[in-house]
């Protein structure tokens, strides 16, 4: 799978621009705060409906402006296919093909893409919020049931926290049993899509890591060991979790159990590495997840990802860039960078330079 180009139109820093992409390595390159990483973000914002640096769309549209556009022509197994999103400040527009896409879960799945930045080391030093959106990430890529699940789950689950606040504990004791019972049906189904999902992730990343430390460090990730099982058997021991534990639900008064509260182990080398890992050691280990990533993407697609890495080079020392830009042979990978002679190590990209929010030609 590969990007050929990228149309921008007040979309952040950029006024209107239209980027080409060579299906190899492409190096985007200039000064600090020209629109490197707003390029990069546009792309991985139409892979996935998701920003990886905002949570609110009207904050991609260029200031002054009321809507924003971005548009790509990309190539995949299945041929070419067009699709863009339009940004409003109430709102946004995504089509496929010139249909209209109707659901947020219809945006995943069409193009893969893996993003990886400095910030990603909040997958490694942050709460289990910030590996629970890792997951629901890259999972709901690759699987539109799990995105349905999970925001049937949300949504219940914001309903269920709602009814712990009333005082009328009658109705509380009398309605929860109802909402629990839809609420463990998709819980289950998260819980094992997740499940299984880091188990194909443990070794590719163990691997990566392996490679990256030349076999210095080991890395050893783990998924909650109480999800194991059928899913039919996670409903069943979720609803009994919730069930013998009202009285905790209600004083506190949000749910204290269930996916939502989950959390991935991970390790370097026997030790904890979101209490103990050195910058460094946190900075390879989040890398190592995100090239197991591509490899289940390819796994599980039948082709590559576009891999994303925006500033990556400045914070890894040399025999560690050198086996990461190795690492990129055989998929389309767009780089940014401040120099782009420092990252290339012999190997041929295209270089794309960046200035003001322009492709400087």
């Amino acid at each position: 799978m590969r990007i050929k180009n990228l149309n921008l139109k007040n979309f952040r820093n950029y006024a209107e621009e239209s980027i080409e992409f060579s299906e190899g390595l492409n190096v985007v390159f200039g000064r600090n705060a020209q629109g490197k990483t707003n390029c990069a973000e546009a792309v991985f914002y139409l892979c996935t409906g998701v920003s990886p640096r905002c949570k609110r769309d009207k904050q991609l549209i260029r200031s002054g402006e009321t809507c924003a556009e971005i548009s790509a022509t990309a190539e995949g197994r299945y041929g070419n296919m067009e699709i863009s999103a339009k940004i409003t400040e109430s709102g946004r527009e995504f089509k496929l093909n010139g249909n209209k896409i109707t659901k947020n879960a219809e945006i995943m799945g069409n193009l893969f893409s893996v993003f990886f930045s400095p910030q990603e080391l909040r997958l490694i030093q942050d709460g289990p919020d910030e590996r629970r959106r890792f997951l629901n990430v890259s999972i709901s890529q690759l699987s539109r049931p799990y995105y349905t699940a999970l925001s049937r789950y949300n949504k219940i689950l914001e309903q269920r926290n709602n009814l712990l606040k009333s005082r009328d504990l009658d109705t509380v004791y009398d309605s929860l049993p109802i909402w629990d019972e839809q609420l463990c049906r998709y819980a289950a189904t998260v819980a094992r899509k997740r499940a299984e999902y880091v188990e194909m992730l443990a070794p590719l990343a163990a691997k990566a890591h392996s490679h990256l430390t030349d076999g210095a460090e080991e890395l050893k990730i783990s998924p909650e060991k109480k999800y194991k099982g059928s899913e039919a058997e996670l409903e069943k021991r979720l609803f009994d979790e919730l069930s013998n534990n009202y009285d905790r639900d209600i004083r506190l008064g949000f749910t204290a159990s269930g996916p939502h509260r989950d959390d991935i182990d991970i390790e370097i080398n026997g030790t904890d590495a979101k209490a103990y890992a050195s910058q460094g050691q946190t900075r390879t280990a989040a890398l190592s997840i995100k090239l197991a990533e591509v490899e289940i993407f390819k796994n599980l697609s039948g082709e590559y990802p576009v891999l994303i890495l925006d500033d990556v080079m400045s914070e890894l020392d040399l025999p560690r860039r050198k086996k990461l830009v190795e690492r990129t042979s055989g998929l389309q990978t767009i780089l940014t960078c401040t120099h782009a002679e420092r990252v290339l190590y012999g190997k041929e990209a295209k270089k794309i330079k960046i200035e003001g929010g322009a492709v400087k030609r």
